[in-house]
C-alpha cells in the first residue's frame, strides 16, 4: 500500500472555510453568553438542560476548528501561522463561555442536585465540576488565564514542537529526523546504534540552552499553577484530571519501582545472548540477526487480521479508518515526529499519525494507535463533554491491541521466533512499564525544586533515576545524560508518564482475565468499557471487569503477568541454550 495522508475534509475544506466558521461560532457565543451569564442560577429544570446542550454544542465547534489547526501542523509545522491564528480567536472565543461551569460549581447544592438529576447522562461530568470548584479561580481570573495561555507554557511547546520537527542530524550522508535516527537504535548492527546514539547526542547537545529554558518555563508555570490553585503537591492537578487518588498512583508507582530486579534479569540475559555488556545503545539491540522489517501494507494486514480475531465491529472500524483518510503514515520534512490518535470532535471521526519507517516495533505502533483510535470512535456517541477518558484509562485500548497484535504474531512461530519476539515484548513492557516510572520519578524530583535548575542538574538527576533502572545489567554511557532533552511529555504534560505505566499494568490485568474468561462475554463486557468513553470514572468502569484500582493487591495482578513473560522467555532460552 502507499503512503496514506489525511483527508481532513471531515472537519473543514480548507483554511478559508475554517474561518468563516469562526466568525459565525463568534456570534453564536456572544449570545450564548447574553442569555444566560448570571443567569443559571434562575433557570427550571428544563432550562438548564436547554443551555447544557447548547454549551456542549458550542464547545464542540470549537473543538473542532482546533483540531483542524492542530491536525495541519501536526502534518505540517510551516502552518504555525494559521495554528496560532486560530488558537488566539479560540482563546477569546472561549473566554464567552468560562462563565458556565464556574457558575454552575457555585450554585446552591440543592438546585445542583436537581439539575444532574435531569441530565443524567451528563452526571459524572457536572459533578466533577462540583468537587473542582476549590481550585477554580474568579471569572475575570480564570478569562486573565485563559488569555494569557497561548503566550505561556503553550508557546514553549509549540517552540520545543518547531524545534525537533525541523531538527536535521547529519548520518552516514544523510540528514535524518528524529523519528529515522531512532529507529536506527533496533538496528542489528552494532556500529550502527552506536554511531546512531552519538550522532543524536551531538544534535541534543547542540540544542541544550534552549531545551533546557524550555523545561525550566515548564517547571516554573506549574509552579504558579499549583499555588494560584491550591493544590497540594505539584502533581496534585494531573491526579484530578485523571479522577484518581495520590495514594493509588503513589502505590502503583511503589511496585513498579520495587520490581526494577525483572529488568536487571532480562538485561543481563540479554548481554549474555550476545556476548558482551550492554551499553545503553544496545537496550533495543534485536536478539537476531534476520531481517525484522515488515512493509508497511504487511503491518496494515496484520494488524487488521488481528482486531477480525478479536471484534468484528474493531475490525470495521479500523477498515474503515485505512479506506477513508484517518491515517498519516509516512515520515516528511515537517512533519511532527512521534504517533498519536487524536480523537477529534463527535460529529466527525478520530485521526491518526504515525511516522513508519519499516521495521517491527512500527507494526507495533499501528496495533497501538489503532487501539487509541477505535476507543475514540466507540466514545464519541457520549458527546464532547464525555467522550474523553482521563489519561489512567485512556491508554488501556492501546496497549491492549497490542498484546492481541502480540498474541497474533505468536502464532506459528518457531521457538528462537518466539525468543526473539518475547524479548521485543518485554522490551516493549519495559518502556511502556518501568521506563515511564523512571520519567516519574524524573519529575518529581526536579519539580520538588522551586529554583531554576541548570543543564547539569537535569543531566544529573536523568541519570541517577535511570541507573536504578538498569543498575549494572546496563552501562549507561556520558552521552546518555543528555537524553531527558528530547521528551515530548515532560514539556506538553508534566506528570503525563505515569499514566502509561498506570494504564499498562491495568491492561495487562484485563489481558490475563481475558485469556481465562469467555471471550464472547469478555469482548462484550470490553467494548461496553471502551464505548463508556469519560462518562464514568476509572474506579467504576474497571469495577465492570471486577477489579478495583485502589487495592494494592490489584497492580501485583498485573505484575505477575510481566513475571509471566519473563518466566516465559527464560525456559525458552533455557531450552535453546541445553
Amino acid at each position: 500500500m502507499k503512503e496514506q495522508e489525511w483527508d481532513l475534509s471531515a472537519l473543514f475544506e480548507n483554511k478559508e472555510s475554517a474561518e468563516e466558521f469562526l466568525k459565525t461560532l463568534q456570534t453564536e457565543v456572544q449570545e450564548f453568553e447574553s442569555t444566560y451569564q448570571n443567569n443559571l442560577k434562575n433557570l427550571d429544570i428544563a432550562g438548564f438542560a436547554n443551555a447544557l446542550k447548547h454549551y456542549e454544542d458550542l464547545s464542540e465547534k470549537i473543538s473542532r476548528v482546533m483540531t483542524y489547526a492542530q491536525l495541519l501542523f501536526a502534518k505540517n509545522t510551516k502552518e504555525a501561522k494559521f495554528y496560532s491564528q486560530c488558537e488566539m480567536a479560540c482563546t477569546n472565543i472561549q473566554q464567552h463561555l468560562l462563565f458556565f461551569e464556574i457558575e454552575f460549581k457555585n450554585l446552591d447544592a440543592k438546585k445542583q442536585l436537581a439539575f444532574i438529576k435531569k441530565c443524567k447522562n451528563h452526571a459524572f461530568y457536572l459533578n466533577n465540576l462540583i468537587e473542582r470548584k476549590k481550585h477554580t479561580l474568579n471569572l475575570d481570573e480564570e478569562k486573565i488565564a485563559l488569555a494569557l495561555s497561548p503566550m505561556g507554557v503553550g508557546a514553549f511547546s509549540r517552540l520545543f514542537d518547531e524545534h525537533f520537527s525541523s531538527l536535521k542530524i547529519p548520518f552516514e550522508e544523510q540528514n535524518l529526523s528524529e523519528e529515522e535516527i531512532l529507529a536506527l537504535l533496533h538496528n542489528p548492527k552494532r556500529k550502527i546504534r552506536k554511531k546512531s546514539q552519538k550522532a543524536f547526542s551531538k544534535a541534543l547537545e547542540k540544542s541544550r540552552p534552549l531545551l533546557t529554558y524550555i523545561l525550566n518555563m515548564v517547571r516554573k508555570d506549574l509552579l504558579i499553577e499549583t499555588r494560584l490553585r491550591k493544590y497540594d503537591k505539584k502533581e496534585s492537578f494531573r491526579h484530578i484530571d485523571n479522577q484518581i487518588s495520590q495514594e493509588s498512583v503513589d502505590s502503583m508507582l511503589e511496585i513498579v519501582n520495587a520490581n526494577f530486579s525483572l529488568v536487571h534479569r532480562y538485561y543481563h540475559q540479554k548481554a549474555q545472548i550476545l556476548g558482551h555488556k550492554l551499553k545503553d545503545y544496545d537496550r533495543y539491540a534485536p536478539l537476531s540477526d534476520e531481517n525484522t522489517t515488515m512493509t508497511y501494507s504487511q503491518a496494515l494486514e496484520e494488524v487488521l487480521n488481528t482486531l477480525k480475531a478479536f471484534s468484528p465491529e474493531f475490525h470495521k472500524i479500523a477498515s474503515k479508518a485505512i479506506k477513508e483518510g484517518w491515517v498519516d503514515s509516512h515520515p516528511k520534512d515537517f512533519k511532527q515526529g512521534g504517533a498519536f490518535s487524536h480523537g477529534g470532535v463527535p460529529s466527525a471521526h478520530p485521526y491518526v499519525l504515525l511516522n513508519y519507517t519499516g521495521n517491527r516495533r512500527d507494526a507495533f505502533t499501528i496495533a497501538h494507535e489503532f487501539g487509541h483510535m477505535i476507543h475514540q470512535e466507540l466514545s464519541k456517541k457520549q458527546g464532547v463533554l464525555n467522550m474523553d477518558t482521563p489519561l489512567t484509562t485512556a491508554e488501556t485500548a492501546s496497549v491492549f491491541s497490542e498484546m492481541l497484535f502480540f498474541e497474533h504474531l505468536k502464532k506459528g512461530l518457531k521457538s528462537d521466533e518466539l525468543l526473539f519476539m518475547l524479548a521485543g515484548k518485554l522490551e516493549d513492557i519495559f518502556s511502556t512499564l518501568f521506563r515511564q516510572v523512571v520519567m516519574t520519578n524524573f519529575e518529581r524530583r526536579i519539580h520538588e525544586i522551586d529554583e531554576e535548575l541548570d543543564t547539569k542538574d537535569f543531566d544529573r538527576i536523568w541519570f541517577e533515576e535511570n541507573q536504578r533502572m538498569f543498575e549494572k545489567s546496563v552501562k549507561l554511557t556520558k552521552n546518555y545524560h543528555l537524553w531527558w532533552s528530547y521528551i515530548p511529555h515532560f514539556i506538553h504534560s508534566p506528570f503525563y508518564c505515569y499514566a502509561y505505566s498506570y494504564g499498562q499494568l491495568l491492561t495487562l490485568a484485563l489481558y490475563g482475565l481475558y485469556k481465562k474468561s469467555d471471550a464472547k462475554e469478555f469482548v462484550k463486557t470490553y467494548t461496553e468499557f471502551l464505548s463508556l468513553g469519560g462518562s464514568k470514572s476509572p474506579k467504576e468502569l474497571v469495577s465492570m471487569f471486577g477489579f478495583d484500582i485502589d487495592s494494592k493487591e490489584f497492580w501485583e495482578i498485573g505484575m505477575q503477568e510481566v513475571c509471566h513473560l519473563l518466566e516465559e522467555f527464560e525456559r525458552l532460552l533455557a531450552c535453546k541454550e541445553n
